[in-house]
């Protein structure tokens, strides 16, 4: 019988030489390293874990980074900031914990010598496997809307966005334009082949950030600015779950880890990438905030209330751009579950599994039409669908599969080397799930519901133009009058008396 330490090396060996779509052979690794020069290598085949690291800080902050500044109008300097660096430790926890998860299971499963060619793995397997059937039905409901409205939003960005540039056409007129646009995501056929989007994006994300925190201080505090918030209760907890769906943004990282040629490296790769994170999001925040203020609660984006320019305009553009990439990153596990469904996922034409995959985008195209509330649309997806998906379900099941002390001692992956034992991961677990489930899902839930259906009061469904500046009239043609009698000679005289002096059959 072979030792723990030898059964541990082993599979390792296995997870690193398994042969499928979310991994590489060596054989496979071999021609990576010997056409590194190769355009295609250098573009489309990614795994690495730098691949990984753009990835996670890639998606982790897109049009959010837009809506941060309505969020510390909501909350106030002080507690904007707390919230984000809470959230942003916790949701590096849970997706740290996602990554043990996916080991567990793919090590579970080497075992069983279960192959995984032109397979990728997705979280609800990684639940159905550990802790059966109604746990891959709750991670599958949760995962999927979430993913879901998570595209809905990068659609109704992109429209909000670009009506900072062209106010030719309403915004849901733009809606109707990318959601055509984003629909060529469908030829994108994994993770692996996101490494230049990946790269392009955090590039595109940080000219954004920096844009909109140098432009804020350039343009200096606007005249009688006000920071009254936290003001009301409604406001505060919207707010707080608007970051709380910030840093959530790690619903592909089961993807994620199983494109990478060694998965076991995942685990403080989504940890650094916050750390970056934090570089953009609290300095942009904080300024626009300081810039404007209170009049934030009616902009839910930041551009509406910086000043036109060629710098804004590229920032813009590079957004929008980004906003394409993100909508792939979300869309992209639900066209492999939609494929499993269907049985397509195997299938190696790329233009067959395109065209298997447009039903996916029909309904996140129509839900972008009819809900186009930018900034309340992330506070309800973070307090009702985030709060379980990225939070909540990973600390349970976590829980729930080491529970046994035999599942313990077997463990593919240990308690990191900050928790002292297994007892004090079950403590910082069931603090996560008592606070999300009671501030996140319940008190946010509240606030943003409310939020929510007072947008719908205000704009209603199918909105032509949220949050558009209301045009200014034009101002009425001015009454001419006609001169009195004095005032008119020759041709005029006659022609007066002509109008103004015969008789009233003649006028009727």
């Amino acid at each position: 019988m072979l030792s723990q330490k030898q059964t541990e090396e082993a599979t390792v060996t296995n997870l690193n030489e398994t042969e499928h779509e979310g991994g590489s052979t060596r054989e496979e690794e071999s021609v990576q390293d010997h056409s590194i020069f190769s355009v295609k290598s250098l573009l489309w085949h990614g795994g690495s874990v730098w691949d990984a690291w753009f990835s996670c800080a890639s998606n982790q902050v897109a049009q959010v980074l837009l809506t941060l500044p309505y969020s510390f109008s909501q909350l106030g300097m002080l507690s904007g900031i707390l919230f984000q660096v809470f959230y942003g430790v916790i949701g590096s926890w849970t997706a740290y914990l996602i990554s043990v998860l996916y080991i567990e299971y793919r090590t579970r499963k080497e075992k069983e010598n279960v192959s995984f060619k032109n397979h990728v793995i997705q979280w609800f397997e990684v639940l159905d496997g550990l802790l059966g059937r109604y746990w891959k039905a709750l991670g599958l409901a949760f995962n999927c809307t979430f993913l879901l409205f998570g595209s809905v939003i990068q659609l109704i960005a992109c429209a909000s966005n670009i009506y900072y540039i062209n106010d030719k056409l309403y915004k849901r007129t733009w809606t109707y334009i990318f959601g055509a646009c984003c629909a060529t995501t469908v030829f994108i056929p994994s993770f692996h082949n996101y490494r230049i989007w990946s790269f392009l994006g955090l590039g595109m994300t940080t000219y954004t950030a920096w844009y909109l925190t140098i432009a804020a201080i350039l343009h200096g505090q606007a005249e009688n600015v006000t920071h009254s918030g936290p003001t009301k209760l409604v406001l505060y907890f919207t707010g707080a779950t608007n970051i709380l769906y910030t840093f959530g943004g790690h619903a592909v990282t089961v993807e994620i880890m199983d494109a990478m040629w060694k998965p076991r490296k995942f685990k403080s790769i989504y940890f650094l990438a916050t750390l970056y994170v934090f570089t953009l999001t609290i300095p942009s925040a904080v300024a626009v905030y300081w810039a404007f203020g209170d009049q934030l609660l009616d902009h839910s984006n930041a551009f509406s209330l910086l000043p036109k320019s060629g710098f804004r305009d590229a920032a813009v553009i590079l957004m929008l751009i980004h906003q394409f990439i993100t909508f792939g990153f979300a869309c992209t596990p639900l066209y492999f579950v939609w494929e499993k469904v269907i049985g397509m996922h195997d299938t190696k034409s790329i233009c067959l599994r395109a065209l298997a995959r447009l039903p996916v985008v029909i309904p996140i195209w129509f839900l972008a039409i009819i809900f186009p509330f930018f900034g309340p649309i992330n506070s309800a997806v973070g307090s009702l669908l985030v709060s379980f998906t990225i939070y909540i379900i990973p600390c349970l099941a976590h829980m729930l599969t080491y529970k046994s002390a035999s599942a313990r001692q077997n463990a593919a992956e240990k308690p990191p080397f900050f928790m002292p034992s297994w007892t004090a991961m079950y403590v910082f677990n069931a603090f996560i799930v008592v606070w999300v489930l009671v501030v996140g899902f319940g008190l946010g839930g509240w606030a943003s519901m409310i939020n929510f259906i007072k947008q719908i009061d205000t704009f209603g469904l199918f909105a032509e133009c949220y949050q558009c500046p209301i045009p200014t009239p034009p101002p009425p043609p001015p009454v001419t009058t006609a001169p009195p009698p004095h005032a008119q000679t020759g041709e005029n005289l006659i022609q007066y008396h002509l109008t103004h002096s015969r008789p009233s059959w003649i006028s009727g």
